[in-house]
Formats: structure tokens, sequence, C-alpha cells
């Protein structure tokens, strides 16, 4: 779900070899509704609500666990987001997550690089509606990701109003565009790349547009942009702008999209950009085949797990505790007895993450840490975790300790106040940080209530846990979606 198009790619991998079954693509033009308070219009909510309840109908049959949806830039911006996210969810009939800039960049170059392998060291870019992704690879490894916030879209609204097209719009367009990406020259410097590679509509437009016109084989040069731009002047505006192989759904952002590829040909001393193969829609299908893979077979690491092995390095984390509470708090979870206690589903790998990274607000402070930890999490750049999943991980920290009423907004969700109970749980059978028996505890769930399960003889042993589980089940009682019970058996 893009800020200028919805795309809708279904495919078949056999064997890592990709195959597309089917593609449906609709300009949408989401980047151009949201209005001078960051908000979605209901009218560009409408244009990405009708769209998905078509792409809806093509989903009918699939499984959840076959079906990936992710959104972009403007629903990063988009102060209303989750309000549209709500409805959105309803429609398509699948949950859409909306990814951090640095991760799109990622999933950018795993499409890519699959799909046009090669080992020469590579500048991949992506040209979106509302930022641009530059990537230095090599091979299947992305080595350094970016997101800037300048696009097709927002560039065309601010700089060719109307559609007009003059020479002098061109050059503030480019202005602006190079200094968004002045950052970025360092980081990609010519000397990092021997070939670079576009993969967004924009290039494909453009390239398009070029081979059409017998410019160029495709290739987007210095030379050739500077021809379409004068093409553009000398129509004067996109109604008055007919090229050969210029479609019309593109007029509206060709002349953003020209300001960034001629600003970076020129600040990136980029001879020559070719179009890619892949793009971001196929690298969030190899991603979703990975995750498939780790579940169907758990010798196979998620790559999720390996970006909170990195959190816990970059942050201090103490291993050893963070193992003990993640052990225990699926222990628990697995008590439960419900479907969604699957220790394979979803809910019970975002439990395990939430657990693994607890304390890494503990490196800000010790006090308040559960708050520190959480703004961490909505804020932090993880490789493979949408912005969606890393604030429900924050939830569930924030969750950990101390009064429930913070967490007024989620007693709706049956399934994460499930969670934040293994989790607070855990961290009071170990809060002396020691290790216990492993099936120390069972946690039951009948109507309206769970109980905790203990020995009698281990709890007569362990009064301040004792006090530490009277004190949970008052908070629970007064504050959360059930009451909660402590029961010890001989």
């Amino acid at each position: 779900m893009g800020s200028n198009s919805f795309r809708l790619e279904i495919a078949e991998l056999v064997k890592g070899k990709y195959k597309r079954v089917d593609y449906l693509k609709e300009t949408v033009r989401l980047g151009a509704g949201l209005d001078a308070h960051g908000l979605l219009t209901e009218e560009a909510t409408q244009r990405g609500l009708t769209c998905l309840a078509r792409f809806a109908q093509r989903l009918k049959g699939f499984a959840t666990w076959q079906v990936r949806a992710v959104a972009t830039q403007t629903l990063r911006e988009a102060r209303n987001r989750d309000a549209f996210l709500q409805r959105a969810n309803l429609v398509l009939g699948h949950t859409i997550e909306v990814i951090a800039g640095r991760e799109e960049a990622r999933l950018i170059y795993q499409g890519v690089s699959r799909l046009q392998p090669s080992e020469l060291p590579r500048l991949v870019i992506d040209i979106g509606g509302r930022s641009t992704e530059m990537i230095l690879g090599h091979g299947r490894t992305p080595q350094r990701t970016e997101s800037f916030g300048v696009g097709s879209v927002s560039l065309s609204l601010q700089h060719f109003p109307q559609g007009r097209y003059t020479a002098e719009a061109f050059r503030s367009a480019q202005i602006a565009a190079g200094a968004e990406l002045e950052e970025a020259l360092t980081l990609f410097d010519r000397s990092q790349w021997q070939e670079a590679l576009g993969s967004s509509g924009t290039v494909g437009a453009v390239s398009q547009i070029l081979a059409a016109n017998g410019i160029t084989d495709g290739s987007i040069t210095p030379e050739a942009l500077r021809w379409c731009m004068a093409q553009c002047i000398e129509a004067g505006t996109m109604e008055a702008l007919n090229l050969p192989g210029l479609k019309p759904e593109r007029k509206a952002v060709l002349g953003g999209g020209l300001s960034i590829l001629y600003t970076l040909a020129m600040h990136f001393d980029i001879e020559a950009l070719r179009p890619a193969k892949g793009a971001l829609r196929q690298g969030v299908i190899f991603d979703l085949e990975e995750r498939i893979e780790a579940a169907r077979n758990h010798r196979l690491p998620d790559p999720r797990d390996t970006s909170v092995r990195e959190l816990q390095q970059r942050f201090k984390v103490d291993p050893t505790q963070a193992e003990r509470i993640r052990q225990r708090a699926l222990s628990l979870w697995a008590t439960l007895g419900e479907p969604e206690a699957a220790l394979d589903g979803e809910d019970a790998r975002e439990l395990g993450w939430a657990s693994a990274l607890h304390e890494i607000g503990m490196m800000v402070s010790h006090h308040d840490h559960h708050r520190h930890s959480a703004y961490i999490l909505s804020h932090v750049d993880a490789s493979s975790f949408s912005q969606s999943q890393l604030r429900k991980l924050a939830s569930l920290v924030l969750g950990q300790r101390g009064e429930l009423i913070k967490l007024a907004e989620h007693l709706h969700d049956q399934a994460l106040m499930s969670q934040v109970l293994c989790l607070r749980l855990a961290l009071i059978l170990h809060h002396a940080r020691v290790d216990l028996p492993p099936k120390l505890a069972e946690l039951q769930r009948g109507r309206g209530k769970s109980r905790l399960v203990l020995p009698r003889r281990w709890a007569t042993q362990h009064p301040r846990t004792l006090h530490l589980l009277d004190e949970e089940t008052r908070r629970w009682a007064a504050q959360g979606d059930r009451k909660l019970e402590v029961t010890l058996k001989d």
C-alpha cells in the first residue's frame, strides 16, 4: 500500500524459484490525501478502502498465513492512521502492517537481490510517492539502508500545482529534493558501488518513456532526464503533455519524479540508472516465505529472532534474565489451553520477543525502565519487524509492571491481556533473578478469571513472592479484564 499506488502480487515459490500468479495495481494517490494537519482525508480514505475491497475479492480462499499486507510512508506520517487501519483491516480481511523506512528499504533490496542476482556492489533506489529509499548492497546482503522523506507525490504537489511545468518549478523541486537527500552524500558515495538500479514505479515510468521515444534503451541518464524535463516545459501542463510510453495516471507525479531522479543522478554521479526486476512487493513475499519456513522447521531462524538478539546486544540486556523470563512467560502461556496459546503461533512469538526485550530501557534508567523500554520499541528501527508489531511489543513491555490502567485501551483485546498477564507473572516469579524449577507454575483460565497454581511447599518458602502475587491479584481485580486467583496445591 504505497503513497501513489496499491499493488497486489500473488506468487508461487517452488524451490526458491519465483513465479508470478497474478498482479493487480490501482493508482490510489493516498499520499495526496494528507491535509495540512497530517490527517488522511475521508476522500483519500474512501479511495483506499474501495481498492482494498477489490483486492479482498481476489484474496478469497487464502489463509491468513499466506497473506502479508504492508503500508509505507503515507501511513507512517498520517496522524489518524490507526482509525484508517481499523477500517482497512476489516475491508481487506487481513491485518495491515505499517513498516518503517529502513525496513521498507531492506525489503526492496530483498526483492531486487533475489530476482536480479549479482555479485557487484550495487546501489538500489526506490522513489515512492512520499519517500525515497536508498540501499547499498552486495549479493543478497543489504549493507546500508536509508529512507528519505521526499517522493514523487509530495514533491509534485508542492512544486507543480495544477500540473503546471516551468523551468523554475523544476529548479525549486530539485533544490528541495537535494536538501532532503544531502545527508546521504557520504553514506552512498560513488566509490562504494559499481552499478545502480531503480525499483520504483517512477523509474519504470521514465524508463518506458525514454525507450518508447528512442532516447535510450531504457537506461536513465542525466542527458535523457534533461530531455524529459524539456518536453514537460515545452508542453507547459500535464494535460498537454503527450509522450509515447507515458501512461495517463503517471502524469500527475511525473514532475516530482523527474526532479528527484535528476537530483540523484547529479549528486551521486549516476551515469546510468537501470530498472530493476524486483521491488518491495517481491521482497515482502520472500520475507513471508522465510517466516513460514521458520514456523514449519524450528531449526530455521525467524529473521525477527536475529533482530531481537541484535537489539539485546545494542542495549546491553542481561541475556540470562531475559531468557528466564521468556521461558517462564511461554510456559505459562502454553498452559492456558486456548487456541491462541499455541507456542508456534504469532501471539506466542510476540510474547517471547517482548520477554527478551523487556529490559532494554535499563540502558536509559532503572527508574521506570518499563516506560523507557516501551518508548524505545515504539521508535527503534528493527529489521524484519513492522512498526505495527513493534508498537504491540511496546504495549506488552509497558504493561510488564505497575498499574494496569495504562493499558485501558487494550482491555478489549483478550489475547494481548493474556500476554501481559504471562509476562507480569513471569517477572514476579523471577523477581530475585534466579533460576526456578521449569514446571513450577501453571496458569489456568476460567470464566472471567485466571488462576495461577503453585506448589504450597514452595510458596510458603517464598513469602516475598506471595506478597507480590497478592498485590497483583488486587490490581487485576481493580483494573484488569479478569480476576486473578492464586491457588496453592499440596
